[in-house]
């Protein structure tokens, strides 16, 4: 089992790890720890180096398969031997931009469901930009306008984010944990981890996040669209900082 250190420190941008297993087919590493984000819950996975003695190895892809996280090689580079230890080096500028973004979604979120009670039934995420669906019959430019001054009210309260881990039975007494309309938890997970943007939103999440709401920067939303009866579309852009 790999442990996860971007569970415990989304901040963390070198770390030391050792080999546990080598993966020729796939020509990638599995790691004792790592913080390298594997991907999921619409956030992409890391990139970065792991760097063994004088050798550097470019991480081009991260997955997580069942409990162990592959971290992928480019394919012309050698494999070094399990055991070996090794220091881990983030692409941090591209982290920090996917932390803000995946948070700046969680403002998104916890401000429409607070304002308008409607439920996220999609999302997607990439660097300074990503989009949610919700469940609305209608969206004008006048509403989008409303809500766009919202979350950025959101940001400017500088609101701390807090996360937790907590027994499965436990969280799912937490009213409105789940914000998607279907719960896409497995049964099989026994603690949930939970991510609380103080006084506006809590819910179950697995991603990387910034420590306060002000880190996000300023949100634009760039684009609106319907994708169904009543499924619709909220683009959203971030300004570099």
């Amino acid at each position: 089992m790999t442990e996860s250190l971007y569970h415990l420190d989304s901040y963390m941008r070198v770390f030391q790890a050792r080999i546990t297993k080598v993966d020729y087919e796939n020509h990638a590493l599995i790691l004792n720890q790592t913080a390298f984000y594997p991907g999921g819950g619409g956030q992409p996975n890391d990139f970065g180096i792991l760097e063994i003695e004088d050798t550097k190895l470019q991480v081009i892809k991260v997955k997580k398969i069942g409990d162990d996280i592959l971290h992928f090689l480019e394919s012309n580079q050698p494999l070094p031997l399990t055991g070996a230890e090794l220091t881990g080096h983030l692409d941090w500028e591209r982290r920090y931009k996917l932390m803000r973004t995946h948070t700046a979604l969680h403002i998104l979120c916890g401000t429409i469901f607070r304002d308008y009670g409607a439920h996220v039934t999609g999302g997607d995420m990439d660097i300074l930009e990503g989009r949610m669906d919700f469940e609305f019959d209608s969206l004008q430019k006048e509403f989008v306008q409303l809500v766009e001054t919202a979350v950025n009210r959101e940001v400017e309260a500088d609101r701390p984010i807090l996360v937790s881990v907590l027994p499965r039975k436990q969280a799912f007494q937490i009213p409105d944990l789940i914000r998607t309309r279907i719960n896409l938890l497995p049964e099989g997970i026994k603690f949930v981890r939970t991510v609380e943007i103080k006084g506006l939103d809590l819910q179950a999440d697995g991603g990387t996040h910034v420590a306060s709401t002000r880190e996000v920067g300023r949100i634009h939303i760039i684009d609106y669209k319907s994708k169904g009866k009543i499924n619709k579309r909220i683009y959203i852009r971030l300004e570099e900082v």
